[in-house]
């Protein structure tokens, strides 16, 4: 038996990270600041992942004030549940950006 796990032979393979869920996943979210994007952003994640520990949110304003960047960990269940929150959140209208 090969000493790799599948999810390790398929990282080999293609280079890139596999994701094992459930697991502790970071979204950040890039919006347009003063336009209640840090509600949107927690009201879309609860929605979507449960309950959030705002504590673990971090925040971040351009160095000009007009974007604000928004960072939730989600314990994340499955790629479905990421394209869901990737959607929801950019057809917000608000947020430019999700990484």
């Amino acid at each position: 038996m090969n000493k790799f796990t599948m999810t390790e032979s398929r990282e080999a393979e293609t280079g890139n990270p596999t994701l094992e869920f459930p697991c502790q996943y970071p979204i950040k979210v890039i919006g347009v600041a003063g336009e209640g994007l840090r509600q949107r952003v927690i009201d879309i994640m609860r929605a979507n992942a449960g309950d959030i520990d705002e504590s673990q949110m971090t925040e971040r304003e351009s160095s000009e004030g007009r974007f604000l960047s928004v960072t939730v960990v989600i314990t994340a269940t499955g790629k479905p549940q990421l394209d869901t929150i990737f959607a929801e959140l950019k057809a917000t209208g608000i947020v430019k950006m999700v990484l």
